[in-house]
């Protein structure tokens, strides 16, 4: 038996150690068998070795690693490559992927891209994210931090591509779940700032005269807890008038899609599931002089098919630029009413201002959650907690108030 071909001999599927000959002297190889995650047999093979002491030690532990399920194949993919390739695999909506693949360009491959997947762990990743935090912006206000609750949202980003890397068996462990990311305090959402019944009121009165055209879809989103997207997808068709309802089914978002630029795109509510919401006769009257305002335009624009809240062209309205006009009209309000004019909030806490008035005026939770589509009273809660200790109040003055009436 020559020297590039001696091995011990071994049983099947315990591995052998080999010596062969290179231009820089001898050299040992392990060769072993393993079981793949889709239950097929794999062998694995590897060079370099400098002793054969080096390569039974390395082949012992990974024999063991085999026989404890832990074993993974040797491999030179980087986090990035894998990161891209986990992507270019998943099946979301449009908006989730465009935000996914934004994160993981600017954030994620940037700190941890290069390093090697099987040498990924816990201390790199939490290195990562304090970077993030410290200079991690890579928009107009680059080398700021990011926000505690961005950085968190690319610690779940890469917690799901980690662990699919485990699942195929590229690693053996989530290094993510050994990561120090922001708390979920420290990430929690911006503070909301609702509007009072009468600071509704005031701003909608106001519009009445001096935004016009914008404030029946104000109304509308102040009025049925929509959000921002579900209001633009609106089509005319979603309308009952009989029944006195708004059927949700769709939303719009802007997406950065490579080569587009921003690009709006159609697509299914946030939680994926279409809903009805009941409207109050004012709501309806404002939907009707609306749809009559518009067919005054072009008949084409109250068809069944056409967008309620559509631009002049039939298209959907730039959700970004909505949001802004919103902003840019309150500021006209508070120069115009002074000290009578609302405190500034952004277009979402309309729909904050809807669910608090409800939650305040006694409405069941579980109605308001329905209204406002969460996908489970838990998230009303959480997201309302605020409202609730006032609430805890009334319903003890209440509760105590019924047994004095019942003393007496």
């Amino acid at each position: 038996m020559t020297a590039t071909t001696r091995s011990k001999r071994r049983q099947a599927g315990e591995g052998g150690i080999s010596e062969y000959a290179t231009k820089a002297g001898q050299r040992y190889l392990i060769k072993y068998s393993h079981t793949r995650p889709d239950g097929s047999r794999g062998v694995v093979l590897k060079r370099g070795y400098l002793t054969k002491k080096e390569a039974a030690t390395d082949l012992r532990q990974r024999l063991s690693s085999v026989d404890d399920h832990t074993h993974v194949v040797p491999a030179k993919m980087t986090t990035g490559e894998w990161l891209d390739q986990w992507l270019d695999g998943l099946q979301l909506a449009p908006s989730t992927m465009a935000s996914y693949r934004k994160n993981v360009r600017l954030h994620l491959k940037p700190r941890i891209g290069a390093v090697p997947l099987q040498q990924l762990t816990g201390a790199r990743i939490s290195t990562a994210y304090r970077g993030m935090e410290t200079d991690g912006r890579q928009d107009h206000r680059s080398g700021e931090g990011l926000s505690k609750r961005t950085v968190r949202y690319c610690h779940t980003i890469l917690k799901a591509a980690l662990s699919d890397a485990v699942r195929q068996g590229l690693v053996v462990k989530n290094a993510a779940g050994d990561a120090k990311p922001p708390s979920v305090t420290a990430a929690k959402a911006p503070e909301m700032h609702p509007w009072s019944g009468a600071e509704l009121g005031a701003f909608l009165r106001w519009a009445d005269d001096r935004a016009a055209e914008h404030r029946p879809a104000w109304h509308v989103l102040a009025y049925s807890g929509m959000r921002r997207g579900e209001l633009l997808a609106l089509r005319w068709r979603d309308l009952d008038l009989e029944h006195s309802t708004l059927s949700v089914r769709r939303s719009v978002g802007v997406v950065q899609i490579e080569g587009k630029g921003k690009t709006i795109v159609e697509g299914p509510t946030k939680g994926k599931r279409a809903r009805v919401v009941d409207l109050d006769a004012g709501t309806l009257d404002v939907l009707r002089a609306w749809r009559l305002a518009r067919a005054g335009i072009a008949l084409s624009l109250v068809r069944d098919d056409a967008l309620i809240f559509g631009t002049l062209d039939a298209t959907h309205q730039h959700p970004e630029r909505f949001s802004a006009r919103f902003t840019e009209k309150q500021a006209q309000c508070r120069r115009a009413l002074a000290h009578a004019a609302p405190p500034a909030i952004r277009l979402h806490d309309l729909r904050h201002t809807h669910a608090t008035l409800l939650l305040r005026a006694g409405v069941p939770v579980k109605v308001v959650s329905e209204r406002l589509g969460h996908a489970s009273v838990m998230i009303t809660l959480e997201t309302y907690a605020h409202v609730m200790p006032g609430m805890q109040a009334e319903a003890a003055a209440t509760f105590a108030a019924l047994m004095a009436g019942g003393a007496s």
